[in-house]
């Protein structure tokens, strides 16, 4: 990725942009202000960053000397995985649950939002003490992602060979990587089987890799609202957000971690979430809280007049500015669509017979990212193998969304599993 070299025109509301891709080498392009107005303080990157408040956090170097090998042909020579845990480990390490977040999220599935959390516990209504997965019995991990941003190795890291942050010369990884350097902080903790795997969305997609990859250490897995293998148009509006992202010149290329507070890429992360966000909420939740609804009644015939659902895609588009890393955004993205438990596997058929775990499968019915259709096939192609395999589908009218926020039916999922 080139580095990409920003001079200020003379004229208004202009940004001219050199080094960047045009219609000729060397050529310029004259780049318009965006007409929303973002927030003038936005961070260059939500990353989290060494010397900020750690929190809950807990920090392993998993490298121990030792490159990181990843499935696309890299390696990290230093890894460190950020993880969170609750409750207890038992005398015989049996009662260990792991939860595997998705894109955007991190360790923090419970707890409230303070200065070195973002945001408040991602499952907080379906894990801790008397919940679903009852902190008081069982002995809770969550661990961010390699990759990401809040604590774990990713672009916004030190690469130790420059002593500056990875940026553009940050590796591919794949799930199949964040899963193995998960399995070192269970080597770490003591954990040679989990009592349990669970996750929706891409947390889904290493719960699955956790059954195929090491089917001797998982009993249990709940692969929510995920798929076998990313589908063409997950892929399309993946490649879509990523491509808002690569075209605001403030990303320069990846390498922006120096710029100034309010000159980072907020723009682009912003409309990628956007865009993100259309998908990740139903034509009914929208209908039903916004309609037609204007930002000012009085304002319509404007170009730039707002419908109180702009509103709402702008104001998740800047709180993920606060809290993400937009080359995390990237890396972590094409990782999901790079997803297939087959690949390398002769077949699909062949990949779900290495899973050995007992797995509850659950649904959003009105989910058209993950639609039920991948769940079921899901069940299906287990129950074939001769595995056992459950199906929920869960009502629930926040469309993919709902594997977040219907804690109801996710915990009835959640709690009929632990239990069995």
């Amino acid at each position: 990725m080139e580095l990409v070299k920003r001079i200020k025109s003379k004229g208004p509301r202009l940004d001219i942009i050199e080094g960047g891709q045009g219609p000729t080498e060397g050529s310029v392009a004259a780049v318009p202000a965006h007409p929303r107005k973002y927030s003038t303080d936005l961070p260059v990157s939500g990353a989290w960053f060494p010397g900020d408040p750690v929190g809950h956090r807990r920090f392993l170097t998993i490298t121990d000397g030792h490159p990181f090998a990843l499935e696309p042909g890299g390696n990290l020579t230093e890894v460190v995985q950020a993880y969170e845990t609750w409750g207890n480990l038992n005398n015989d390490a049996s009662n260990a649950v792991l939860v595997c977040h998705a894109l955007t999220g991190d360790s923090h599935v419970i707890g409230e939002s303070n200065t070195a959390h973002p945001t408040k516990g991602w499952w907080d209504e379906v894990i801790g003490p008397g919940k679903a997965v009852d902190t008081n019995e069982f002995f809770v991990v969550c661990i961010n992602v390699l990759g990401g941003c809040q604590g774990s190795t990713g672009p916004s890291s030190i690469d130790p060979s420059v002593s500056r942050p990875y940026g553009s010369r940050f590796p591919e990884i794949t799930i199949r990587d964040i899963v193995r350097a998960q399995a070192k902080v269970a080597d770490y903790l003591g954990i040679e089987s989990w009592h349990a795997v669970i996750g929706g969305s891409m947390g889904g997609m290493q719960v699955l890799e956790w059954a195929a990859m090491f089917p001797e250490r998982v009993q249990r897995i709940a692969p929510i609202a995920t798929a076998l293998t990313a589908s063409a148009q997950q892929i399309a509006w993946s490649a879509v957000g990523r491509s808002a992202l690569a075209l605001d010149p403030r990303w320069r290329g990846g390498d922006y971690y120096d710029a100034d507070t309010g000159d980072g890429p907020y723009a682009g992360l912003a409309i990628a979430r956007a865009i993100a966000q259309i998908h990740y909420r139903s034509d009914v939740s929208f209908q039903d809280r916004f309609g037609r609804s204007l930002v000012d009644k009085d304002s319509l015939f404007g170009l730039w007049d707002r419908f109180q659902v702009e509103s709402y895609l702008d104001y998740h588009g800047e709180k993920l500015v606060r809290r993400f890393d937009a080359n995390s955004y990237l890396v972590l993205n094409r990782a999901m669509d790079t997803h297939d438990l087959a690949r390398s596997r002769s077949s699909m058929e062949d990949a779900v017979k290495r899973i050995t775990a007992d797995v509850s499968t659950a649904s959003i019915d009105t989910d058209s990212l993950y639609p039920p259709h991948q769940q079921l096939e899901i069940q299906r192609l287990i129950s074939a193998a001769g595995g056992v395999c459950s199906y929920v589908e869960i009502e629930d009218p926040n469309g993919h969304d709902g594997f977040l926020l219907a804690a109801e039916g996710i915990g009835d999922v959640l709690r009929s599993l632990l239990e069995h």
